[in-house]
């Protein structure tokens, strides 16, 4: 099973400010210590809100409104895409992120079967997996 852990935003995350050197080597550890037990999908830091935009919808139409957004508690930072056997699994790997402050949010990511057979066919189900499967290689740069 796979899951997010979401880093929360704070006010030195959103005024885009780099991290130390310090934090960055031990995530760089963390992440190797990721990629050697094979548990580690994908894993990105976020700008600030002062350069997105949140889409809102609502009648069928949608609005854009640009950030910054007020409360930064409740803002993504970055993340960590896992695939383990368990929440438990989950949860030991979240709890050895190098964080001296903040939170992460860890959240299991939907599969094709937390869904009911009549709600996802086979035919969505491979097509789903098959962009999974495909090598960002093969995007075309930008």
């Amino acid at each position: 099973m796979r899951f997010m852990m979401l880093v929360r935003s704070d006010a030195q995350t959103e005024q885009g400010a780099p991290p130390g050197k310090e934090i960055v080597e031990a995530t760089d550890r963390y992440n190797d210590e990721l990629i050697k037990a094979g548990v580690l999908l994908a894993a990105e830091g976020l700008h600030p809100s002062s350069k997105g935009a949140l889409v809102s919808y609502s009648g069928g139409g949608a609005t854009v409104t640009d950030g910054p957004f007020a409360e930064a508690e409740g803002l993504i930072a970055g993340y960590w895409l896992i695939q383990v056997s368990s929440k438990d699994e989950a949860v030991q790997w979240a709890t050895r992120i190098p964080f001296e402050e903040g939170a992460v949010e860890l959240r299991q990511v939907f599969e094709a079967g937390d869904f009911p057979p009549d709600a996802v066919s086979p035919e969505t189900v491979a097509k789903e997996q098959g962009f999974r499967d495909e090598p960002l290689r093969s995007a075309p740069e930008r």
